[in-house]
């Protein structure tokens, strides 16, 4: 006997087939890719629901969970969900459902729950053993119809039961609760919308099918998220994106005050305090943002000084959001306040639309605004349609039972003799009064009782009600004009539950285009306080708090001595000059105090080993300097451009061989002319005019020199003289008047200075 796994009938290695290995992989991807697509991720736009929603709302439906009815624990249908209909997980489905019932998720919940169903603070529902739910009026209106024929019913997983394809109701849930996902390859977010708003863009829709997209907008003026907020893009943006389904916004919470006195600190959301001290009230997020992440947010920024500005922040919600946000300072600027916080933290977030849905052909696509509003119409045109023929098949078999009633009715006696005494009465009676098969057996299934209802009057008023009906609903289905007319009867009726004075209609968000942003940076924030830095030869640095006397002594390190000392203020910038002519910027509110010794100043920025400091200066906005190297070549540079973003800095003067940064120099306004002497002791003047502006560069030579290099150089006023220190001690200085003796053009030699001139050949 042959061993009957070797058979040729029962080999197993006759059902492999050879084929490639990257075709076998992407045929069986595609298949996954498409089922993902399809049957997971992508709302259909007829209903707007993916298939675990439908199957939730179907399950909830069979168990009789309607708004009259009681709560029924959300264990019991998520366990009906996943035994009948949806094959996944319990968490799955669970919180699918729970998203369904919050009313901060969905702009018109669909679930109505009881007990902890989240909070938009990011706290997680409590267990479905604990929830109970049930659905919505507006759930009921999604699935209204679905006893009338309008939509086909598909097996289950298991073929056990059947469920509906969509939902054919009116109210239109792809728009006004939006939906999100990602499916394989590609991804839908599609925000929700004012319902009232979508109802009147689709009434404009069914008048005139040639609108233009520009009505469209007019009446959608955009999304309206469930947590209201403030759309801030201008309506041009906000047009383009719903033109073509593609698109982002930029969506902020709001400050308001309902409580301040003043209708302006309301708007404002300015909360006024005693004293001039005041508080800025939020009273609303942005959607999807968690209020407990946005005031973490917050918090860690005062904590990492970002927000030197704020001083705390007071969560005091309780149903509605209250954000306080307190300033250090009744003197902050309430609006650089709320622009850093739009900038720090997810007060302003991004969402991005992308209308991606499936069609009625189950094609994933991306719409624009009335290509979508086109194909939802045209779904509930058809689902009209479908409810009007099956109304009319109804309708069609119970005039055959009423026409055989009342055929009854009249043969009464007769009809009772047959049935008394005939063994067969069926056949007879059908071939006597010319009825069918069913109506025969209505009449010979009615109970005695039943009989003496069988009056005349009544079934031939029904009969002529029937007909009437029927003639209207032929005429129905006969016409699209009369098909479009009902819709918009439809629509205008739903519209009612939803309008803008009704608590669950009116519009939450804003649709404003944001003031031009408040400039500011991080310097902005920085308390002014007046401060003294002292740098020390060998580069260590440190901020004594006031404007201390210049002349004062401090203590440095062994070895060490002052090498220059400045006043400024906590938000101005601190410029170091490198010999090697690249600067570097630090900010005074960064500097350590001077309590001890201070901190090397090349722990805070890029100088190399073999480059010493130059100089130190504070930043002047719009300020100048005369920039020179020691081979005699320089330029005026503003000082906007000396600013460096990094530690590495910014290279200013290109120096070639042993050249180094020799002269940086402050210009005044009114200064017009340059002097210049070199190491061979000779001086020359000429306009400042024939300097070029740089940004960067060599520049072009001041002074030439047969040996040596320049020793110094400085701006003056022609008309004043040019004045130099004099040796010794104190400050006198002296001034020389008649200086046209050594003026020339730029880039002579120059003679010798004036009598007195100092020996070390510098201004000062």
């Amino acid at each position: 006997m042959s061993d009957p796994i070797t058979t040729d009938s029962e080999d197993p290695f006759d059902a492999i087939v050879d084929a490639p290995f990257d075709a076998a992989l992407s045929e069986r991807y595609l298949v996954y890719a498409l089922s993902t697509i399809t049957a997971r991720s992508l709302p259909d736009l007829r209903d707007g629901l993916k298939p675990v929603h439908r199957r939730l709302l179907w399950t909830m439906r069979q168990l009789k969970l309607d708004p009259s009815s009681g709560y029924k624990k959300s264990a019991r249908v998520v366990g009906e969900v996943i035994g009948k209909y949806h094959p996944h997980g319990d968490t799955a489905a669970y919180d699918a459902m729970v998203r369904l019932a919050q009313d901060f998720s969905l702009r018109y919940p669909l679930v109505e729950g009881q007990g902890n169903f989240g909070n938009v603070d990011g706290d997680n529902a409590a267990a479905y053993r604990y929830t109970e739910a049930r659905l919505t009026k507006t759930a009921m209106q999604l699935m209204e119809g679905l006893d009338a024929g309008t939509v086909d019913f598909i097996p289950t997983y298991n073929g056990e039961e059947e469920e509906p394809e969509l939902m054919p109701g009116l109210f239109p849930n792809l728009l006004a609760n939006g939906a999100s996902g990602i499916a394989v390859g590609m991804a839908t977010n599609i925000p929700s919308h004012n319902v009232a708003e979508v109802i009147d863009a689709t009434l404009e829709l069914v008048d005139n099918p040639h609108v233009e997209h520009e009505r469209l907008m007019e009446i959608v003026q955009g999304p309206d998220f469930a947590t209201g907020g403030q759309l801030v893009d201008s309506s041009n943006v906000i047009s383009e994106a719903y033109r073509t389904g593609r698109g982002s916004f930029r969506l902020r919470g709001v400050f308001h005050a309902p409580e301040a006195e003043k209708a302006e600190d309301q708007q404002l959301g300015i909360e006024r305090l005693g004293g001039g001290q005041w508080q800025l009230v939020i009273t609303e997020i942005p959607y999807q943002v968690a209020k407990g992440k946005l005031i973490e947010q917050i918090a860690q920024a005062i904590a990492d000084k970002k927000l030197p500005i704020l001083e705390d922040v007071r969560d005091e919600s309780d149903e509605s959001i209250r954000i306080v946000l307190v300033p250090r300072s009744r003197n902050v600027d309430p609006e650089l306040l709320k622009e850093s916080i739009f900038k720090l933290t997810d007060m302003e977030t991004r969402f991005g639309l992308n209308m991606n849905v499936l069609d009625a052909t189950r094609t994933p696509l991306v719409m624009g605004l009335k290509e979508l509003l086109q194909n939802w119409t045209a779904a509930q045109i058809e689902i009209l349609q479908r409810r009007t023929q099956h109304r009319l098949d109804q309708i069609a078999a119970r005039l055959e039972l009423v026409e055989g009633y009342i055929t009854a009715f009249l043969n009464l006696d007769r009809v009772i003799e047959i049935i008394r005494y005939e063994d067969e009465p069926k056949p007879i009676m059908m071939a006597e009064f010319g009825l069918t098969d069913r109506q025969t057996e209505a009449i010979l299934n009615m109970r005695l009782r039943s009989l003496r209802k069988l009056e005349e009057m009544q079934l031939r008023e029904e009969k002529d009600k029937l007909l009437t009906e029927q003639d209207d609903l032929t005429k129905l289905l006969e016409s699209p004009a009369r098909q479009r007319t009902r819709l918009k009867k439809d629509l205008r009726a739903l519209r009612k539950d939803y309008a803008e004075d009704t608590a669950l209609g009116a519009r939450r968000t804003r649709i404003e285009e944001a003031a031009p942003a408040v400039e500011f940076s991080m310097d902005a924030m920085i308390e002014k306080e007046p401060i003294t830095i002292i740098l020390s030869q060998k580069g260590w640095i440190r901020a004594a708090k006031g404007h201390v006397d210049l002349t004062q002594e401090f203590k440095y390190k062994e070895g060490d001595a002052l090498f220059d000392i400045v006043h400024a203020q906590t938000t101005d910038k601190l410029l170091i000059a490198g010999s090697d002519g690249r600067f570097y910027t630090l900010g005074c509110d960064k500097l350590p105090g001077a309590r001890g010794f201070g901190e090397p100043v090349r722990t805070m920025i890029d100088l190399e080993t073999e480059t010493s400091i130059a100089k130190m200066l504070v930043h002047k906005e719009g300020g100048k300097l005369l920039l020179a190297s020691s081979i005699g070549k320089g330029f005026v540079a503003e000082t906007a451009e000396l600013l460096a973003e990094t530690r590495k800095g910014r290279q200013v003067v290109n120096l070639k061989g042993d050249a180094r940064l020799q002269v940086i120099r402050e210009i005044t306004p009114e200064d017009d002319h340059v002097a210049a002497v070199g190491d061979n002791r000779k001086l020359i003047v000429f306009n400042l005019e024939e300097l070029p502006i740089m940004a960067r560069g060599q520049g072009v030579m001041l002074q030439r020199y047969r040996d040596g290099g320049l020793s110094d150089a400085r701006t003056f006023v022609l008309s004043e003289g040019l004045s130099w220190k004099m040796g010794g001690s104190g400050d006198r200085t002296r001034t020389e008047s008649e200086i046209h003796l050594w003026k020339v053009a730029r880039g002579a030699a120059g003679r010798m200075p004036p009598q007195g001139f100092p020996k070390n050949n510098r201004f000062d």
